[in-house]
């Protein structure tokens, strides 16, 4: 799929972590976690896009070129929300050859090889408009919800939502799409858009409007424990430095 391209959300300024620098610059093992996910995506993309912070874009740059990485950065002027960074990739110079994108949080430096190949094949394969990785987890920041025949109708993000977190399925920050669909209904005003405690454009709730819509959704359960880490506080990798 030579029209796919890799979208990283990497504006993140670590400050709820205590870092002084992007958290996505965190190393895991002696290395960057955007540097890891570059490296993940680098037979898929040579040269992704990543959203930064107008405080974090010199700091990234540096450490990319310090490694001898390649990407497009494209500035998230305000740290408004998801949908707002994933609108950002029309800045890009990749945008306009992209049938295809592939956005991944800039903040999961565990993410397994075999889960990204697994959700490039399923969405090439079943012909879909929108496919996510998913797991069981006794603890769901997020929640997947599915009809009786298994189609999913929408993706909750609990916070947001007022809702308590519990057992259920989640995403975990993985996503495949075509890019189309998914650029048009973002600018939109649909139900969802805005978080009701934090008031930022959100990103998961276009998952239920494209359900809705009849795009083609698909959620695979095949996480791994690894793919579910995430830099939130120094506290959730301590175990994988």
């Amino acid at each position: 799929m030579t029209d796919l391209k890799v979208l990283i959300a990497a504006a993140g300024t670590g400050s709820r972590a205590g870092l002084p620098y992007p958290k996505t610059l965190f190393p895991i093992q002696g290395e960057p976690i955007l540097v890891r996910i570059l490296n993940l995506m680098r037979e898929i993309d040579p040269c992704p896009t990543v959203v930064v912070s107008p405080a974090g874009r010199d700091q990234v740059a540096e450490c990319l070129a310090a490694q001898g990485l390649s990407a497009h950065l494209v500035l998230q002027p305000e740290p408004l929300g998801m949908g707002d960074a994933v609108l950002r990739f029309r800045d890009s110079p990749a945008f306009p050859t992209a049938r295809h994108l592939l956005l991944i949080w800039g903040d999961i430096p565990m993410v397994q090889p075999e889960t990204v190949r697994a959700l490039v094949q399923a969405h090439r394969e079943h012909g879909n408009d929108f496919t996510l990785v998913t797991k069981l987890v006794d603890t769901a920041y997020t929640v997947v919800r599915r009809d009786a025949e298994g189609t999913i109708t929408e993706v909750i993000e609990t916070r947001e939502a007022g809702l308590e977190s519990g057992p259920g399925e989640r995403d975990i920050g993985l996503f495949l799409m075509r890019a189309a669909p998914v650029l048009d209904l973002l600018p939109r005003e649909l139900p969802g858009k805005f978080g009701k405690k934090t008031g930022e454009h959100g990103f998961l709730y276009l998952i239920g409007h494209l359900s809705r819509l009849g795009f083609k959704v698909e959620g695979l359960p095949v996480a791994h424990d690894l793919d579910l880490v995430s830099l939130n506080s120094l506290k959730d990798i301590q175990a994988y430095l």
